[in-house]
């Protein structure tokens, strides 16, 4: 525990980024600046989206131009040398950038030095050891908004002329023991590059910018760290330890900004201390959706297990988890929500850069700065750190929030209401990401330590995940192996429906028979994909992948109207509240949803179609959703029932084979497909 003598929050990156610029102009001696992203060509700018002190805009011009004025001052940059998954999103020549023709005085390094799988996530910058700035913002593109966020802002592009969606964040600017003791830590990650650097003596002169209110003063505050040196003996793991610390210490009221929610243990010691204390609720902004195909599938798949442990408690009454959305019903888009902060009733502030996410407890480098109230004045800082922050999402003033504080859901929930600008709504817990990938991808893309690569194989390859796989791989070889070795007459229902079929193969309405089973099948509840292989191995790939296409079009058309006709609450009474889930998935994501559920199907094909009618979906949303999930699947499943005929008049290890490879390239055709419709469904 240390102090700090000013304290002021910046709300967003236009306060950050014009705070940060007009006190890196009062530097005299000394500069670390440490993230996950640092982009030379980020517009260092206030809220105006303009600079007039007649330094360079873009971060790497403005850097050389001031050590160029100042040659004493020097500059230590390190950033995380990043996975080759975000190659596409980073700037391959930083180095170069940052550093040339600037006679040494500026360094840059790539952070080769964590363990497989972490992240250098801390973010900060420490001026002479006097200043520092943390929270969770990156000095890096597509950051920058002000606090209105604006659906339309011509300051809010990428260095392309891209735009990009509202982004909220939240960064700290501190004076005083904690700027030293941030500085102490800047100083050891640049040891582990073999860069010596020394506390320096406090140049005179003032520091902290005229412009820059202040928010508190004298006011205790610590630092906690997730650290992941290669040895284990050398972690910390302070990061968690303060979240579960300050969570048992809540009696009223707690506040969460968290881009990320998939910690398990934290939700259920959230839920535990609300089932505990029954005055106790919590409110949870967080992101509609997340921005790569990667976050999503680990990620908001997770968030989804990270809402359940408060069902499973019973307390979902108290808890309130929302996304911050700007705009009209005509034009409406949601807040990317990036930042990291936990405010505990009036006594506990919390920002930095560790999400409540698996990553951040041990797996990652995090910095967070925790302020703990020791007197009124104090407190009163904490409440307004916390109505300023809720009132910029709900379109009130600080004051507004203040005379509803004694039943902030209760304003919270009528900004849901059509007809304001900036509304926080109710964050859906079914998301149309594959629970199967999310089971493969998440030990990797959000582990709880440093990634074990055995460790993490015996948790991808569950009993539950090779099921899943190797199910369907399974039930067809078993398909080829029934129809060569068994008679008809002593296999089910594949082979019913074959024979059946098989005696009109030669008939012109032989597709039409066909269609007819399609559609009967539905209104049973007949698995669907027997009767895709049935039809492609009776009538071979082409005739088919036809026939079968218009069979489970026409099937789901009849059940879609059927689901009209009966309405939601007699489907839902009939089908339970899983039901009401399904339902909640398609309509809130039309098209993109459909898709999806079709290729990784969370219910049988038939239930999936009467939900739908029962809905608000449009028909051709729904219609549009069901050829693009189905025909992947059925154009190799024509191709794969080709493959079983010829193996049942002649079966060969060969032939075996190229039924094996006909099965992966399925797979691959319906992830590929799912990968491309999440991204669209995203960028929609």
């Amino acid at each position: 525990m240390c102090g700090a003598t000013r304290v002021a929050v910046l709300n967003d990156a236009a306060e950050y980024f014009g705070a940060l610029r007009a006190t890196l102009l009062l530097a005299k001696r000394q500069i670390y600046i440490v993230g996950w992203d640092i982009h030379s060509r980020t517009r260092l700018v206030g809220p105006s989206g303009r600079a007039d002190d007649g330094f360079p805009e873009q971060f790497g011009d403005f850097l050389k131009a001031l050590v160029r004025t100042r040659p004493e001052l020097q500059i230590h940059i390190l950033i995380w040398n990043f996975s080759g998954l975000y190659a596409a999103e980073r700037e391959l020549d930083s180095a170069e950038r940052f550093t040339s023709g600037c006679s040494g005085n500026i360094r840059f390094c790539l952070d080769p030095s964590l363990p497989l799988g972490s992240a250098q996530h801390q973010k900060m910058v420490v001026i002479d050891d006097v200043i520092a700035f943390a929270g969770g913002l990156d000095l890096t593109i597509r950051r920058w908004d002000t606090s209105e966020h604006l659906t339309e802002n011509p300051y809010r592009k990428d260095p392309y002329g891209k735009p990009y969606p509202p982004f909220h964040d939240v960064q700290c600017m501190v004076e005083g023991e904690v700027a030293s003791a941030l500085a102490e830590i800047a100083r050891k990650r640049c040891a582990l590059m073999g860069w010596r650097t020394e506390p320096i003596a406090t140049a005179p002169g003032q520091r902290w910018p005229h412009s820059i209110a202040v928010h508190a003063s004298r006011i205790p505050v610590g630092v906690a760290r997730t650290e992941v040196g290669q040895a284990a003996e050398n972690r910390v793991r302070e990061v968690v330890r303060l979240f579960e610390a300050s969570i048992r210490a809540a009696t009223r009221f707690i506040y969460v900004e968290s881009q990320f929610t998939t910690a398990g243990a934290i939700a259920d010691l959230l839920a535990q201390r609300m089932a505990e204390i029954p005055s106790l609720r919590v409110l949870i902004v967080t992101p509609r959706a997340h921005s790569s195909w990667l976050e999503t599938q680990a990620m908001q798949g997770g968030r989804a297990v990270f809402m359940r442990a408060f069902q499973t408690a019973r307390v979902t009454d108290r808890l309130r988890i929302v996304y911050p959305l700007v705009g009209d019903e005509d034009q409406a888009s949601a807040v990317m929500v990036h930042s990291k902060l936990m405010i505990v009733d009036d006594d506990f502030l919390r920002i930095g850069s560790a999400n409540l996410n698996n990553r951040s407890m041990g797996a990652d480098t995090e910095c967070d700065l925790a302020f703990e109230a020791g007197c009124e004045a104090h407190r009163a800082f904490i409440r307004s750190v916390r109505r300023k922050l809720i009132g910029h999402f709900c379109g009130l003033a600080e004051h507004e929030v203040a005379a509803a504080e004694h039943d902030l859901f209760a304003l919270v929930d009528g900004t849901s209401k059509p007809g304001s600008r900036i509304m926080l709504r109710p964050l859906d817990p079914e998301d149309a990401s594959s629970r199967v990938l999310t089971e493969i991808i998440q030990p990797v893309a959000d582990p709880e330590d440093p990634l074990d690569v055995a460790a993490a194989a015996r948790q991808v390859w569950t009993g539950k995940t090779l099921l899943s796989i190797g199910i369907p791989i399974i039930s067809l070889v078993g398909v080829a192996l029934a129809w060569r070795y068994l008679s008809p007459s002593s296999y089910a229902d594949l082979g019913f429906v074959s024979d059946l079929l098989g005696h009109y193969s030669h008939s012109p309405l032989a597709p039409f028979y066909a269609i007819t089973g399609f559609i009967l099948g539905g209104l049973v509840a007949f698995p669907v994909l027997v009767l895709i292989a049935a039809t492609s191995i009776v009538l071979g790939p082409w005739a088919g992948s036809l026939t079968a296409t218009a069979g489970v079009l026409l099937s789901a058309l009849i059940l879609f109207v059927i689901g009209r006709v009966l309405g939601q609450q007699t489907l839902q009474s009939l089908l339970g509240p899983r039901a009401v889930h399904i339902q909640k998935g398609i309509v809130s994501k039309g098209i993109i949803a459909v898709a999806l559920i079709r290729m990784v199907p969370i219910a049988p094909f038939s239930v999936v179609n009467l939900l739908a009618g029962a809905s608000k979906l449009k028909l051709g949303d729904f219609l549009i959703g069901t050829v693009l999930g189905m025909v992947p699947g059925i154009a190799a499943m024509a191709a794969l029932g080709s493959q079983l005929a010829d193996f049942v008049n002649q079966a060969s290890a060969s032939k075996a084979l190229a039924i094996g490879l006909t099965i992966v390239l399925w797979m691959m055709i319906c992830l590929g497909v799912q990968f491309v419709l999440t991204l669209l469904g995203e960028r929609r």
